[in-house]
C-alpha cells in the first residue's frame, strides 16, 4: 500500500511497514492545503493530533483504506462515516497504557503527600511537619470511570495500595470490579477518568455530577480535558467537594495537545495554577520514552495484520 505520515511518530512504524513491502512517504512538514493535494493518492494515512480526517477528507481520498492514529483516542477521526466507507480505523492505548497508569499514580501521591508543598518549602530553608503531614491510601475507595486499557493498568497497580477499587464502563458486559455510578457515588474517595471525548463525555464532570458524591472526592483526569468543566471543577474546590485535582489535561489546551490556547486562559485556569490543591502536567500522561516507541510497535502489528487478512 502507499502510505502518508501526515504527523511525525516513532520510526519504528515506517520500518516495519516497510518491511512489510508497503510504501511510507513521511511529509509532516507539508502545510494542511498542501496535504489536501496529495491525499486522494494514498490508501493509508498516519497521525496524531494536529490533523482532523473529517468527512470531507474522507470523501477526497478516494483510494483510502486505512487510519492510523498513534495513541489512544480517535476523536480527530469521524470514525463512524469512516467505517460507512470500509476504512479501518487503528489506535494504540496498548502502547500508553503503563504510561498513563504509572502517572496517575505519581499525580495522587505527589498530591496526598504534599512533595509539591513540602519540596519548594525545605529549598527554601522553611522546616514544617505537622502542616505537611500526608493522607494514606490505604484502606480508600478508588474509582475509575472507563474500564480500558488506561482504566485496568491503573486498577492494575492500584492492588498493592490495599484500596477497594470500583470501574464502571457503560459499553462493557463484565469486568473486575464492576460497580454501578449508583455505587460510586456513595463510596467513592478518589475518581479517575479513563474515557474518550465524545458528545456523551463531553462535560461529563460537571456541578450537577460533582454534587452526587457521598462524600467530598479528589478527582483524576488524564483522558481529555473537555470531560471536565473547569469552571464547575473550581467552584467544588473552593467549597471544598473536590479535595483536590489531579489533571494532565486541560479544556485549554490546543486541538493538537501540543500547547495552550493563550487567548483561552479565563480565571478558572489562574485558579488552577495558584492552588496547592491542584497538580498540573501538560498532557504527558501517555508520553514517555518508552511508550512513544510502544505505539508505533503495537499500531504496526495492527496494520500489517489487518492486511495480511484481507
Amino acid at each position: 500500500m502507499k502510505i502518508i505520515a501526515i504527523d511525525s511518530v516513532h520510526p519504528v512504524l515506517y520500518e516495519e511497514l516497510r518491511k512489510h513491502g508497503h510504501t511510507v512517504d513521511e511529509l509532516t512538514h507539508l502545510s494542511q492545503k498542501e496535504l489536501l493535494l496529495l491525499l486522494p493518492q494514498y490508501e493509508g494515512f498516519i497521525i496524531r493530533s494536529k490533523f482532523k480526517i473529517t468527512k470531507e477528507i474522507i470523501d477526497l481520498s478516494v483510494k483510502l483504506k486505512f487510519i492510523a492514529r498513534s495513541g489512544s483516542g480517535l476523536e480527530n477521526i469521524d470514525v463512524a462515516y469512516a467505517k460507512s466507507k470500509g476504512i479501518e480505523c487503528f489506535n494504540s492505548p496498548e502502547g500508553n497504557r503503563d504510561a498513563v497508569a504509572e502517572h496517575v499514580l505519581g499525580m495522587i501521591l505527589m498530591l496526598l503527600n504534599k512533595l509539591k508543598i513540602a519540596d519548594a518549602e525545605v529549598r527554601k530553608g522553611i522546616w514544617k511537619r505537622a502542616e505537611n503531614r500526608g493522607i494514606e491510601l490505604k484502606g480508600k475507595t478508588f474509582a475509575l470511570i472507563g474500564y480500558g486499557q488506561m482504566g485496568s493498568a491503573v486498577a492494575q497497580r492500584l492492588q498493592g495500595f490495599d484500596v477497594k477499587i470500583l470501574a464502571y464502563d457503560k459499553y462493557k458486559m463484565a469486568y473486575d470490579y464492576q460497580a454501578s455510578m449508583e455505587e460510586i457515588f456513595e463510596h467513592a474517595d478518589f475518581v479517575s477518568l479513563h474515557l474518550p471525548l465524545t458528545e456523551e463525555t463531553s462535560y461529563l464532570v460537571n456541578e450537577e455530577w460533582l454534587n452526587k458524591f457521598k462524600k467530598d472526592i479528589f478527582l483524576i483526569n488524564t483522558s481529555r480535558g473537555k470531560c471536565v468543566n473547569t469552571i464547575d471543577l473550581v467552584k467544588a474546590l473552593r467549597n471544598g467537594k473536590v479535595r483536590g485535582a489531579c489533571l494532565d489535561v486541560l479544556e485549554y489546551e490546543a486541538v493538537s495537545f501540543e500547547n495552550l490556547d493563550a487567548k483561552n486562559l479565563p480565571e478558572a485556569f489562574q485558579y488552577l495554577i495558584q492552588s496547592d490543591k491542584v497538580i498540573l502536567t501538560p498532557h504527558i500522561a501517555g508520553w514517555t520514552h518508552e511508550s512513544y516507541k510502544k505505539l508505533s510497535s503495537f499500531l504496526s502489528k495492527k496494520i500489517n495484520e489487518w492486511k495480511q487478512e484481507r
